[in-house]
């Protein structure tokens, strides 16, 4: 019997004096001390890592239950081009198991969760350093952390989580910076508002006001200032108009000046905005193509970020998907038993924004079953193996399936409701 034991130094090969006493109850025995261990087992061969980078990636592919190249390479050369290959090797995880025992046909003998070999392998790695000839404890422990950091640095380079925590980001950024050109264009406006009132109904947009102040300053400036750039022609003709007959009062040349760095913070913070929005939209598409298809990118990001990563939103069903946002309405209305919530997040998608009041309630229930559908391609699919984005071709074929059905319910309330008044004419 042969034994498969992994190190941070390399693959170690061990051979079992007496086969008879690995299942027994007093194994432990055997590694009480050195010189027994090295009694009961044989160090066969040893495969050391030739480097760190050859080590990570072996012993990545080790914890997925794949047979690495280093590895395959190591067990054709010492069992089965030896003519060993009708001895039995234990190797402590039945997955690796699985597929040495398919690519190289060695007859595998796997700890399972019984735990078989528990003992035999929690022995060896008590007595390791004494069956590798006198290997230096210190050493082999130096070898573990350095090999431990690699493969967490390997780990956290390659995470596909790292890519929805982009998202998660950049939608919870995009959402404090709508607040905070709110709260300063609300504050020109109220600032401003006492030199030229009248300013503020006729411009509605908060980044054209501001730049309407930046150019004009004084309302006395209307008149000399070309607008163009900014607004169209009819409305600065109505801003210039305003401005000559306005209630306003004045201010000073202090107070305009504070009023102009004001503005220079809701312009910049937009167009900082408008660069965020572009940047979500380009991972949005990357990660979640589909899904992006079907309820837009920002709706998409929310919904990721509600459930932490797209893994986690995969894992939700359609139902969950639906209310997703609006927990603490559901639990209000469990509590209370009250009709529960038809919408959460989802309810920002342009697809039912485009419903009638009615049939709102139906198209997010049909449109959350599109998304789970479109999140799971997205999460759990790989495109050939390429780093290039998925054609999102569910998701818009889900989308057009959509709009189809909407068209279709709206044509028969429609009917509905011109039976309706036919018969009450009647």
């Amino acid at each position: 019997m042969l034994v498969l034991y992994e190190t941070s130094l390399g693959y170690c090969l061990f051979k079992v004096t007496d086969s008879g006493k690995v299942e027994s109850d007093n194994l432990w025995e055997e590694f009480e001390t050195p010189e027994s261990a090295n009694k009961f087992l044989k160090l066969k061969s040893l495969h050391r890592f030739t480097s760190t980078a050859n080590a990570v990636e072996d012993i990545t592919a080790l914890q997925e239950g794949k047979l690495g190249k280093g590895l395959k390479q190591f067990l054709s050369e010492e069992i089965v081009e030896k003519g060993k290959g009708k001895e039995t090797l234990v190797v402590a995880d039945s997955k690796l198991g699985y597929s040495i025992n398919k690519k190289l046909g060695i007859k595998i003998a796997a700890d399972t969760i019984e735990g078989l070999y528990r003992d035999l392998f929690r022995g060896i790695r008590t007595q390791l350093a004494a069956l590798l000839d006198g290997l230096d404890p210190k050493d082999l422990a130096t070898m573990s952390l350095g090999l431990s950091h690699s493969l967490s640095r390997f780990k956290l380079k390659f995470s596909p989580d790292k890519v929805d925590t982009m998202v998660v980001q950049a939608v919870a950024l995009l959402d404090d910076l709508d607040k905070e050109i709110n709260i300063y264009a609300m504050r020109v406006k109220e600032w401003y508002g006492w030199h030229f009132p009248e300013l503020g109904k006729i411009i509605i947009d908060n980044l054209a006001y501001a730049k309407v102040i930046k150019a004009m300053g004084f309302r006395t400036n209307a008149e000399t200032t070309d607008f163009s750039a900014i607004l169209p022609e009819d409305l600065e003709a109505t801003v210039k108009a305003a401005a000559e007959i306005s209630m306003g009062t004045e201010i000073s040349d202090s107070d305009i000046a504070h009023i102009n760095s004001l503005c220079d913070q809701v312009i910049a913070i937009s167009a900082y905005r408008a660069q965020l929005a572009e940047y979500l939209r380009n991972r949005m598409n990357a990660i979640a193509p589909n899904l992006t298809a079907l309820v837009g990118e920002l709706v998409g990001a929310r919904l990721i970020s509600h459930a932490g990563s797209l893994l986690s939103l995969a894992k939700h069903p359609a139902s969950t998907v639906q209310i997703l946002g609006a927990e603490k309405a559901l639990f209000r209305a469990l509590k209370t038993k009250h009709d529960t919530p038809k919408y959460g997040l989802i309810y920002h998608a342009s697809l039912i924004g485009q419903a009638p009041p009615k049939l709102k309630g139906k198209m997010a229930r049909m449109v959350a079953t599109k998304a789970a559908l479109s999140i799971r391609v997205d999460a759990l699919t790989d495109p050939d193996g390429k780093s290039e984005p998925a054609a999102p071709s569910i998701g818009l074929e889900n989308r057009a399936k959509l709009e189809s059905r909407l068209r279709a319910l709206e044509g028969d309330e429609r009917r509905d409701v011109d039976i309706q008044h036919c018969c009450g004419r009647g």
